[in-house]
């Protein structure tokens, strides 16, 4: 099984810094979960994460790293080290050389270029030096500022997935955006 290379030092731009998550990062996620009381919501959870539930998650990333199963970098602004949101690589098929991507930015962060220049890095990172073919971004088809930031990383619209998931004993519509290899050819 293929799994994620190993970042000797932080991924960066003049824009925004990746690094890997780290527990350090866990004050500013629960801070970020207080201060936006609906982001647990968007990332598909039941209620905000617990100190201790980010403290396993934190444990069990250098094996699913290792695994291939997937990587959660944190967002930097340069220079500083401090959590300012993070970037998840999830549902990766090696075999089809695709992953997910999911992203949050701190609310008091938002619409500086963090989302979409951490969008940019991490997707040539995936699409250059781990050698995927394609990554995917799925945000609800009114998640303007997501659907912008993705925009702007390069990323393509694809279209609208139908009653795609259940959330809250509902069905909700996605849109999915993608950047492949050849996307990076124009940039």
């Amino acid at each position: 099984m293929p799994s994620f290379p190993n970042l000797v030092g932080p991924l960066g731009s003049a824009a925004v810094t990746l690094r890997l998550a780290s527990e350090r990062d866990i004050p500013e996620i629960l801070i970020a979960h207080q201060d936006d009381f609906e982001l647990h919501l968007r990332l598909g959870y039941e209620r905000p994460p617990s100190g201790a539930e980010l403290g396993r998650r934190t444990e069990l990333e250098p094996a699913e790293r290792q695994a291939g199963i997937g990587v959660r970098l944190t967002i930097l602004q340069p220079g500083l080290d401090t959590c300012r949101g993070q970037l998840d690589v999830h549902r990766v098929d090696w075999d089809h050389l695709r992953a997910e991507l999911g992203i949050w930015v701190a609310p008091g962060w938002r619409g500086r270029g963090l989302g979409a220049g951490a969008l940019a890095l991490a997707g040539r990172w995936l699409l250059r030096d781990v050698d995927l073919a394609r990554v995917e971004l799925l945000t609800g088809p009114d998640n303007q500022p997501m659907i912008t930031a993705a925009t702007t990383a390069g990323f393509q619209p694809e279209g609208i997935l139908r009653a795609y998931v259940r959330e809250r004993d509902r069905r909700l519509d996605l849109a999915v955006m993608s950047l492949v290899t050849s996307d990076l050819a124009s940039r």
